[in-house]
C-alpha cells in the first residue's frame, strides 16, 4: 500500500495531498448550471406553479385564473422553469399544456419530502 503525503493546512490540521487537489478540484467547478436552478426555484411564483402542475398538466389559461398573475407574467415563469428542464409542454388543439418533466417532478419530490412536517 503506497504512503499518502500528509499537507499541513494552517499548522495543525492536516489533509492526505490528494484529498486537498480533489477540494481545489471542487471548489473550481462550474457550477452556473446549479446557481441558474436555485434562481428559478427561489421565486415563490415558480414554486406554486411546479405544485399546481404535480396536480395535473395545465394551460396557462387555467394558471390564469387559479392565481392573479397575468397571461404574459404566467408565460415568463413558465419559460424559465422550461429553460431550466423542470417543466416541458405539448400543443393539444389549441392550447400549450405544460407538465413536470421526470427532473421537475422527482426534486419536487425531493424537496417536498426534506420540508415535511414530523
Amino acid at each position: 500500500m503506497s504512503e499518502k503525503k500528509l499537507i499541513e493546512v494552517r499548522g495543525a490540521y492536516s489533509l492526505p495531498e490528494d484529498v486537498l487537489e480533489a477540494v481545489h478540484t471542487a471548489l473550481n467547478e462550474d457550477v452556473e448550471e446549479i446557481v441558474g436552478l436555485f434562481k428559478v426555484l427561489a421565486d415563490p411564483t415558480r414554486l406554486r406553479i411546479l405544485k399546481a402542475l404535480e396536480v395535473q398538466s395545465l394551460c396557462v389559461c387555467v394558471l390564469v385564473e387559479a392565481t392573479d398573475q397575468k397571461h404574459s407574467a404566467l408565460s415568463y415563469h413558465l419559460k424559465l422553469l422550461k429553460e431550466a428542464g423542470l417543466v416541458d409542454s405539448k400543443r393539444e388543439r389549441s392550447f400549450q399544456i405544460y407538465y413536470l418533466t421526470e427532473f421537475g417532478n422527482l426534486l419536487l419530490k425531493y424537496i417536498e419530502k426534506h420540508f415535511e412536517k414530523s
